[in-house]
């Protein structure tokens, strides 16, 4: 059995944040102690885990809530908490998409100020008019930064 404060230690979250939950009915069959204090179990740590994991998906409190009531329900609703799970990951995927599209950008913006300073690559801009046509970028850049070669 574990006290709130060693529950937080184990499954990296905040006393607030644990407390907060518990209030909020999104950890059922909680015990208390004879000073009526939470105490958790191996299967509250091993279900908070899984918030956690819940949350950094992206849901929130009610669809939380909503996928604890299935999981209580039992089998039957192993279906829809599948369909629950497959959107997240699909929501996750078009995010994951977009970092590394981000990342792919900095990943050019860095590799292009290198060469800029030393001197590989001269200097160019969306924001402000510079010397260098469009027709000298490098093509990789280009695609990048989608710039239109001087016609």
């Amino acid at each position: 059995m574990y006290t709130m404060k060693e529950t937080c230690a184990l499954v990296g979250m905040s006393y607030e944040t644990l407390k907060f939950y518990c209030r909020s009915g999104l950890v059922p069959n909680l015990r208390r102690d004879e000073r009526n204090r939470r105490i958790f179990d191996d299967r509250n740590i091993a279900w908070i885990n899984s918030l956690n994991c819940l949350r950094a998906c992206g849901m929130g409190i009610d669809e939380m809530r909503k996928y604890m009531e299935l999981c209580l329900e039992g089998e039957t609703t192993v279906p829809e908490r599948q369909r629950i799970l497959a959107e997240k990951r699909r929501i996750l995927m078009q995010r994951m998409e977009e970092i590394q599209h981000s990342i792919d950008y900095i990943d050019a913006k860095q590799t292009f100020y290198g060469d800029v300073l030393s001197g590989r690559t001269r200097y160019f801009s969306n924001l402000i008019d510079t010397d260098t046509p469009t027709s000298e970028v490098p093509e990789s850049l280009a695609a990048t930064f989608h710039i239109k070669a001087d016609g």
